[in-house]
């Protein structure tokens, strides 16, 4: 499994994040532990906090934070200048399994690439067996980041 080295380095399987700063945090600390090729999944509400958490990921990359943006209209952001290359996707606008082919998603997921999936779980097919799955979700003010099994 891709993940296995990081599997005993995670330092837990749920943030609660009080903050944008916090959720920005839990991104970079993950961004550290990435050897290339990992598939996140993100899913959760919108608000939750999964655009927040990849800015965090990008800075951990070596990325321009910066640069990070919703890829909501896009669909695709990404980000080859870190230390390994981010590709940033939002499922949400697509309607098929057709339409994410046609993104050229499978050459997207490929070599050292880390792919952040925003609305992950609505082509759970499409996924790798290896994706790893974050959970976000609203909790009053806080944001609470799960990763799932």
């Amino acid at each position: 499994m891709a993940f296995a080295h990081l599997e005993n380095q995670i330092p837990t399987t749920e943030w609660v994040c009080g903050s944008v700063a916090e959720t920005h945090e839990a991104g970079r600390q993950l961004a550290g532990l990435l050897r290339g090729g990992e598939v996140l999944s993100l899913e959760g509400p919108l608000g939750a906090g999964k655009t927040t958490f990849v800015k965090g990921l990008a800075e951990g990359l070596g990325c321009r934070a910066d640069e990070v943006s919703s890829p909501t209209f896009t669909l695709v952001h990404e980000y080859p200048d870190g230390r390994l290359p981010l590709v940033h996707l939002d499922l949400y606008r697509l309607d098929s399994a057709d339409e994410l082919a046609a993104l050229g998603f499978d050459d997207l997921l490929a070599g050292t690439t880390i792919a952040a999936l925003e609305w992950g779980d609505k082509f759970p097919e499409a996924l790798p067996p290896n994706a790893w799955r974050f959970v976000f979700s609203l909790d009053g003010e806080a944001r609470k980041i799960r990763r799932m099994p």
